[in-house]
């Protein structure tokens, strides 16, 4: 008897000592270390695994995310005496969900004979991050119906979730709901309702919560999450204010900090800040993460010092392809195919394999300068490397050929595409659109509401522009009406501007000023431009003035209004007019940018204006066309009568 107990004895500190490696490897981010822990531990006879050893090993595996070492595990824990252990049962539940299995997670789940509120939140926040809104709807009824009261780890799973679907309103009720449950003292509630106010784009919202916080409870996280709020509505102004408030009440920024800043600068306009902020970042020691530096170049890229972008990606020491991916979109999205292109090679000399986002930037930059032959190279390289598959590609591919005037090749795309979003369908109906294939574009729109999607905003954007194009009054009309009483989508300014447009280039312009007039929001410089540009196509003179008046107040130095309305007092014949607008341009020092061409020469990329000398080889290029006038007059002689050709 004293000997069974002496073995016993042993036994219980073999297991727990083989769970203390077990947790040290999982902990240590080894996780398939972990799991030869547990093989080993199978293979001692004298030692059996516990209720605390599955929990581990289902935690191992969840890091691993591989669906066979899971189904193993659970094979494991259902021969076992734990088998309804629900601690246990919670842990295989979450391994299910970071294994993305949602459908065996529920299952097993909704067979547990116990629940408790650990395993409600687990299977909540798995269909949460994954955006299920109306199966978690479902599942917290069940929790209530448990008579189970949610927890602080509830009411932020809920948050993320409409936070993550932008919904307002629902994260509203979600914080009434936590506020009654007593979870408003939380810190890291209140956190979680900053960001997900900010993601909605509320960020007023976002600093009550932050206000109401004590002072004693305000930690760093609660100041990055409000600084990141800034950045999530690009207000950089906002975010140093913020920040410099932070120093202020005594608080050290960490990376988090920097990244939040750097992430509200966005604009050419906040190029100064975002100087700053590196500056700063250097300042605190931050500047070698390879987090800062990759989002340095991000922010130089979209503030348009691509220079000073570059000028931090070479100086890194050690790059990730989240490094080349942004350098490479940096010069995409400035329309610089040449040297992403030659970035992109140097990638692949590098050993680094760029990934759909980095084929997402080039496809882009095609789509932009009309390069077709290189887009189609492109098209190519996905499918050898396995990249066409993901539906963000071909959506790319599809806006990208509609943009090079390929409509043929986008419609093969999409006939063959699997998995059809309503981004799909969306770039489908645009493409048609710019294309002037507006018939095609109202079909493809109708078809996609009979399968059951829902338009977003960019979808009727589309859609109006092809009644734009086509001078569909009525139909935009009735389209503009769908989108506010059948979808619940509110117009922004790119919707009006669409249907001011259409009233302007229909002559009712007066009833185009009233739309105008009678818009909730605060019309923009493209609403006054829509109108203006609808006043010189009917001489319009007095409404013209009118139009060019809220131009000059929006954007003064912008030279298109000045241009327009020189354009309408010469089809007027008030020269005076015109002299006046050309003397306010030089007083106000504002000057037209000339139009430029491109043309795409053995895979290189060529632009320039007129009476551009400053190519390498202008004078062949003029000597040619020079020669090529010559022809073109030598053939009117040849094939028109004389008195046609004198006229």
């Amino acid at each position: 008897m004293v000997k069974s107990n002496v073995n016993s004895i042993i036994n219980r500190f073999s297991i727990a000592s083989w769970n203390s490696s077990i947790r040290e490897a999982v902990n240590r981010g080894h996780s398939q270390n972990a799991l030869l822990l547990f093989r080993q531990l199978k293979r001692n006879s004298n030692v059996q695994p516990n209720n605390l050893t599955f929990p581990l090993i289902a935690k191992a595996c969840a890091k691993l995310s591989y669906l066979k070492y899971s189904q193993m595990i659970h094979a494991n824990v259902a021969k076992s005496p734990f088998c309804l252990d629900v601690y246990v049962q919670t842990a295989l539940v979450d391994m299910y969900v970071k294994c993305s299995c949602l459908g065996h997670a529920y299952d097993l789940f909704d067979n547990m004979p116990e629940r408790d509120l650990a395993a409600w939140n687990v299977i909540i926040m798995g269909f949460a991050q994954l955006g299920f809104i109306d199966r978690v709807s479902c599942l917290f009824n069940g929790l209530r119906m448990d008579n189970i009261m949610p927890d602080a780890v509830t009411i932020m799973g809920l948050t993320q979730l409409v936070s993550a679907v932008k919904d307002t309103r629902l994260l509203s009720a979600v914080h009434c709901f936590g506020m009654k449950c007593g979870h408003e003292g939380d810190v890291s509630v209140a956190n979680t309702w900053i960001s997900g106010y900010s993601k909605c784009g509320d960020l007023f919202s976002a600093e009550m919560v932050f206000r109401g916080i004590g002072l004693d409870a305000l930690t760093v996280v609660s100041w990055n999450a409000m600084i990141g709020g800034c950045a999530c509505v690009e207000e950089p102004v906002k975010a140093v204010g913020v920040y410099q408030l932070m120093i202020l009440d005594g608080f050290r920024p960490d990376l988090c900090t920097i990244l939040n800043l750097l992430l509200s600068c966005t604009q050419p306009s906040s190029l100064c800040y975002g100087t700053l902020i590196h500056a700063h970042g250097i300042k605190v020691g931050c500047h070698e993460d390879i987090a800062v530096l990759n989002t340095l170049i991000s922010m130089y890229s979209k503030c348009g010092n691509i220079d000073m972008g570059r000028s931090v990606f070479s100086s890194m020491t050690e790059r990730t392809l989240v490094s080349w991916t942004s350098m490479i979109g940096g010069y995409s999205a400035k329309g610089d195919l040449d040297e992403a292109l030659s970035l992109f090679h140097a990638m692949e000399a590098s050993g680094e394999t760029p990934d759909f986002v980095t084929t997402i930037h080039l496809i882009s930059a095609c789509g932009q300068i009309g390069a077709l032959e290189v887009g189609k190279w492109i098209d190519n390289y996905t499918i050898l490397m396995g990249l066409k598959s993901n539906v963000m590609v071909c959506n790319a591919l599809l806006d990208m050929y509609a943009k090079c005037g390929s409509l043929r090749d986008a419609q093969e795309l999409f006939r063959t595409m699997h998995g059809k979003t309503v981004v799909s369908w969306t770039t489908m109906i645009a493409g048609y659109a710019l294309n002037g294939q507006t018939q095609e574009a109202l079909d493809h729109f109708y078809r996609m509401l009979k399968f059951g999607l829902k338009p977003n905003h960019v979808t009727f954007l589309a859609v109006l522009q092809a009644c734009t194009h086509a001078g569909l009054l009525e139909k935009g009309r009735k389209i503009f009406d769908m989108m506010i009483k059948v979808y619940g989508i509110n117009p922004g300014l790119d919707h009006y501007a669409c249907m001011t447009d259409l009233l302007g280039r229909q002559g009712k312009l007066k009833e185009a000023l009233n739309f105008i007039q009678d818009m909730p929001i605060k019309p923009d410089a493209g609403i006054w431009g829509a109108l203006l540009c609808a006043c010189k196509i009917h001489h319009n003179l007095e409404l013209g003035e009118y139009a060019t008046h809220h131009l000059f107040q929006l954007e003064p130095q912008a030279a298109a209004p000045y241009v327009e309305m020189a354009n309408i007092y010469a089809s007027a014949e008030e020269w005076d007019g015109v002299a006046a607008m050309r003397m306010k341009m030089k007083c106000k020092e504002v000057t037209k940018s000339p139009g430029q061409s491109a043309i795409l020469v053995n895979g290189k990329h060529y632009s320039f204006t007129v009476e551009d000398r400053h190519h390498s080889q202008g004078f062949q290029i003029f000597e040619t066309l020079d020669n090529l006038v010559l022809q073109l007059k030598d053939e009117v002689h040849l094939f028109c009568p004389p008195e046609l050709v004198e006229s």
